[in-house]
C-alpha cells in the first residue's frame, strides 16, 4: 500500500474512532461546516411611518407593475401574470434593496418619481414623469 493511501486510511480510521468515542461519552459528533446563511432581510418601516416610495411603480408601457407595500413587501406583476415576483424590500434614503421569495436579490435607486431597477425605468403611477414617459411610448 502506498504511503498516501495508508495515511488517508489512518485519517479515516482516526475520525471513526473519534466519532465512536464521542458517541460513547454522550457528546455530539462534529458535523461538516455549514454554509453561512444570509441574515439580510427587509425590515418594514417603523409602526405608523412609511417612506415616501410606498405605492405602485410601473414601466412606461405598464407591462411591469411593482407595488411597494407599507409592510416592507412588494408584489410585481408582468403583463397578464399577477404576482410574477414577490418578496421583501428595504429603502435606505433613495436606495432600495430587494430579497425575492425565490431567492434572488436586486437593488435600485429612486430619483424623484423615477425608479431605476433591473435595467428598467419605473415611474410612480399617475405622476407627471409617468405621463411623459407613456406619451413618448406612443
Amino acid at each position: 500500500m502506498a504511503g498516501t493511501e495508508r495515511s488517508r486510511l489512518s485519517g479515516a480510521a482516526a475520525a471513526v474512532c473519534a466519532t465512536v468515542a464521542l458517541t460513547a461519552c454522550g457528546a455530539e459528533t462534529p458535523s461538516a461546516p455549514q454554509p453561512a446563511q444570509s441574515t439580510a432581510q427587509a425590515r418594514p418601516p417603523a409602526t405608523g411611518t412609511t417612506h415616501p416610495y410606498v405605492g405602485m411603480w410601473v414601466t412606461a408601457d405598464n407591462h411591469i407593475r411593482q407595488e411597494l407595500l407599507a409592510d416592507g413587501r412588494y408584489d410585481e406583476a408582468r403583463g397578464q401574470r399577477d404576482s410574477a415576483y414577490t418578496g421583501r424590500y428595504e429603502v435606505t434614503g433613495e436606495h432600495i434593496d430587494y430579497w425575492d421569495d425565490s431567492g434572488f436579490t436586486a437593488d435600485g435607486r429612486f430619483e424623484g418619481d423615477v425608479l431605476h431597477h433591473g435595467g428598467y425605468l419605473f415611474y410612480r403611477e399617475g405622476s407627471a414623469a409617468h405621463r411623459r414617459a407613456a406619451a413618448e411610448q406612443r
